[in-house]
């Protein structure tokens, strides 16, 4: 099992959001959360990311505690998006990918890829303020993506496309889960979550 969620809970102040919730992802596989707004899908996703700790419960990754070397091994789109508007958009995905770790080298070929496959390549030079909400979405996908993550977490990925750019999103998720990476989405988006998850986690 790539994910192991065991027995999480979590409380702001005296308000629970979370209570002993388990579950796994395994590779190859995609799980979506669903909920009401204020169920604690968010809050999960962050927590599997390490960014927030349970009250209770742990993380596990590939059968360990999660600490943050495995975090090299995970691509995480969050819900609340935020770029660079002053920079050029290659320059910031360069950015935002050396910070996983890759060489310049490594990083420049793989998003050059990912932007030529999701139709970005005219984009590379162009300053990151003049990305439409959809396209500002591509590019935080493809640097999400690109270090080939074995775990792919996604908060609320549709938000901001349009039907077409959904219909793509949803067709490179099932090749990223066929080709072996584990997913775990949450989505307000039945059509999405219907078609693409093995199962659904009601919060």
């Amino acid at each position: 099992m790539i994910l192991e969620l065991q027995h999480i809970s979590h409380a702001f102040g005296l308000q629970p959001v979370l209570h002993d919730v388990s579950f796994g992802v395994d590779a190859g596989e995609t799980v979506g959360l669903l909920g009401r707004n204020g169920a604690g899908k968010t809050t999960l996703l962050r927590i599997a990311t390490l960014l927030l700790r349970p009250d209770s419960g742990q993380v596990l990754f590939d059968g360990h505690p999660m600490g943050p070397a495995d975090l090299a091994a995970i691509g995480y789109l969050p819900e609340e998006r935020g770029l660079y508007r002053r920079m050029r958009v290659g320059e910031q995905a360069m950015y935002l990918m050396q910070l996983k770790g890759l060489s310049r080298r490594d990083a420049e070929a793989a998003l050059r890829r990912w932007f030529d496959r999701l139709g970005m390549g005219d984009w590379w030079d162009s300053p990151t303020s003049r990305l439409s909400k959809g396209m500002q979405q591509r590019l935080q996908l493809v640097v999400s993506v690109a270090h080939n993550p074995r775990l792919l977490i996604l908060d609320e990925p549709f938000s901001g496309f349009d039907d077409d750019a959904a219909a793509m999103l949803r067709r490179e998720l099932k090749a990223l889960a066929d080709s072996g990476t584990a997913i775990l989405l949450s989505t307000h988006n039945r059509q999405a979550s219907d078609e693409l998850c093995n199962k659904t986690i009601q919060l």
